[in-house]
């Protein structure tokens, strides 16, 4: 496919360069471009199709649709009077969009009420659906078979909401073999404007993390009851100095087996915040990678480590590696006891160069019943590998509860 004198993201020009592509697709959060990339591609593909003397209609649908001024054609008309050769070989009028030559035409529908009508639209040459997130799974059968012509595509762009819609099993948890999907969000997008900059970092100072995380970086969005640390956390950069001011630097080391990653944490406490400042983590580090996994964070050789006690072969080796590493203590409803420890700080920085860290912040979850969707008293084992470390860290400061919930001091034994 031509780029020629179009302007598009990097990572997006992959999407529309790939041969023998069925879908093409982009999901992530706002300020990305994807939007008017898609819509500025499909206009070069119109121009395409009417130069090969390919006759039809390029369909533009959302799943909601009630006039034009809700569809894709503002955008689309946009796209098109930003490139100048472009904006000649169209004729954009009030209501319709097509080439001077009359061989191809916009279409613009919603799926929810009109998609038996879209059966009887002559040749559809290219299908785009944006906003893609709420399409339902009936309207995607429906749909995917009445793109029909020989090389037609569907095209999707969406801002992800929840993990089990149609659309991200479709096409970002299962995508088809013939399918090319990116994630873009506004770090990917060159020419992201300084107003959305300003947009962007008043929405990170003011909102917690899973929901800035869901506007700006194209994560899902999160039950927030559910999240183990909600609202404990905030991602913040602070002074790589700010720790002389702490009475001493804490890390914790957490052991992957198979798939699960290694991770090595530095933080402190300074008045009564925890600050993590420092992350190691890797998937398949060997144990003699160990060492040089460790010195990527400052000063782990100076100061103690607690490591997960379940693996003293690993911690033995460390330590004879030059390392003061030493196994932290656990019991019967520890993980426990040490979220209830982490959420008694009166909050928690979490540096941006802390990129794991941060993401299991929002990810690290209880359980919610499948069916009524209650949250329940069960900590989800997964996305807990930093946090896991960060606990160890705490070993001695966090005190084992008794039945009754009250903290009590541990007797050693």
């Amino acid at each position: 496919m031509t780029t020629a004198q179009i302007q598009l993201p990097k990572k997006l020009i992959s999407v529309f360069i790939a041969e023998k592509v069925r879908y093409r697709g982009a999901h992530g959060g706002r300020g990305s471009a994807k939007t008017r990339s898609f819509a500025l591609m499909t206009a070069v593909k119109g121009y395409q199709f009417a130069e090969a003397g390919i006759s039809g209609v390029i369909l533009c649908a959302r799943e909601f649709m009630n006039s034009l001024a809700d569809s894709s054609m503002e955008e689309v008309k946009q796209a098109i009077r930003s490139v100048d050769w472009l904006a000649d070989y169209y004729d954009i009028g009030q209501n319709y969009i097509r080439t001077k030559n009359g061989l191809v035409s916009y279409v613009f529908c919603g799926l929810r009420h009109n998609l038996d009508s879209i059966k009887s639209k002559a040749r559809i040459l290219l299908c785009w659906v944006d906003e893609a997130e709420n399409v339902s799974e009936i309207a995607w059968r429906k749909l995917t078979p009445t793109v029909r012509e020989d090389n037609s595509e569907i095209w999707v762009t969406w801002n992800p909401e929840t993990k089990g819609s149609p659309t991200d099993i479709r096409f970002r948890q299962n995508p088809p073999e013939n399918a090319v999907i990116v994630e873009m969000n506004y770090n990917d997008n060159p020419f992201f404007p300084d107003v959305l900059e300003q947009e962007r970092l008043n929405d990170l100072a003011r909102l917690d993390y899973a929901s800035y995380a869901w506007i700006w970086e194209g994560a899902y969005l999160e039950n927030s009851d559910k999240q183990v640390l909600n609202g404990k956390y905030i991602i913040e950069e602070f002074d790589d100095g700010l720790y002389k001011k702490a009475e001493r630097l804490l890390f914790g080391a957490d052991f992957g087996y198979a798939n699960d990653p290694n991770t090595l944490i530095r933080s402190f406490i300074l008045n009564d915040c925890l600050y993590i400042e420092y992350e190691a983590y890797g998937v398949h580090v060997e144990l003699n990678e160990i060492p040089s996994f460790y010195d990527s964070v400052p000063e782990s050789r100076k100061w103690a480590i607690k490591g997960d006690c379940s693996r003293p072969e690993t911690i033995s080796y460390i330590k004879r590696e030059g390392f003061k590493i030493s196994a932290a203590k656990k019991w019967q409803g520890s993980v426990e006891d040490g979220i209830s420890h982490l959420r008694g700080f009166k909050k928690i920085i979490i540096h941006p160069r802390c990129k794991h860290t941060a993401e299991e912040a929002r990810l690290y979850s209880y359980k919610t019943d499948r069916v009524t969707e209650e949250v329940l008293p069960i900590i989800e084992d997964k996305n807990n590998h930093c946090w896991d470390a960060i606990r160890y860290s705490l070993d001695g400061y966090i005190k084992q509860s008794n039945v009754m919930g009250i903290l009590v001091k541990r007797e050693q034994k």
